[in-house]
């Protein structure tokens, strides 16, 4: 199937995130080119993209080849989201707009209708949804580009449980929403560090030699008072 040149790069990301590519597996140019429909040219721009956001390396008489990322950088990418998903939330409570606000609503309430039906079949994709728009909400394409990349190699690196109790996670999302809507930027960053820590508790980290292990991290003990004023 042919894709549009500038697609290549998106194309190949996701399929290095789905393990069509296995890690440590040559990418070479010609055959991204085949499949993809495309010129060499642009899967070569592609291939540098995704070196600078350390999806493929490039090696001595191999060339550019699926990345093999350690435990170490797996755990830190777990870790950097922690820091900067509050952040982002913080800032949104600052600048968001209300075509956001809408959004952000409109997924929390779905999410929810979801939760307490036991439909747990679009919870994972509304949860991804809400938590790009709360970026996007945060007026800083600098933060929003840096969360999208980790996203994707999160989900590249682990595998995710669904959450023990949605109902209660959606809350969370709620929370965050409202602590936006006033404005209130420092609940805002203290709901969605909670979140944050809850739901990297529940990663399962890939390891290329197959089989999956739990890689857990510590949660807080601090309860984050969720209730408060519904807009």
């Amino acid at each position: 199937m042919r894709i549009p040149a500038h697609s290549v790069c998106t194309a190949i990301r996701d399929d290095i995130v789905a393990g069509v590519y296995e890690r440590g597996s040559r990418l070479t140019e010609e055959l991204l080119a085949r499949r993809y429909g495309v010129s060499r040219v642009p899967v070569r721009e592609a291939l540098r993209t995704l070196e600078a956001e350390g999806f493929v390396v490039t090696r001595r008489h191999a060339g550019a080849c699926v990345a093999e990322p350690t435990e170490q950088e797996a755990a830190d990418l777990l870790e950097m989201r922690m820091l900067l998903e509050p952040l982002g939330a913080a800032r949104a409570a600052q600048r968001r707009t209300e075509a956001h606000l809408k959004v952000l609503r409109g997924l929390v309430r779905l999410g929810q209708e979801r939760a307490r039906s036991g439909s747990s079949e679009d919870l994972r994709s509304l949860g991804g949804w809400f938590h790009e728009t709360l970026a996007q909400a945060s007026g800083s394409h600098a933060l929003t580009s840096m969360l999208t990349q980790l996203r994707h190699k999160i989900a590249w690196m682990y595998a995710v449980e669904a959450p023990a109790n949605p109902v209660e996670s959606w809350a969370e999302h709620g929370a965050v929403v409202d602590a936006v809507a006033r404005g209130d930027g420092e609940r805002a960053r203290a709901i969605t560090a909670l979140h944050a820590e809850r739901a990297t508790s529940a990663h399962r980290l890939r390891f290329p030699g197959g089989g999956d292990r739990l890689e857990r991290v510590r949660t807080s003990q601090h309860a984050v008072n969720i209730s408060g004023p519904r807009h």
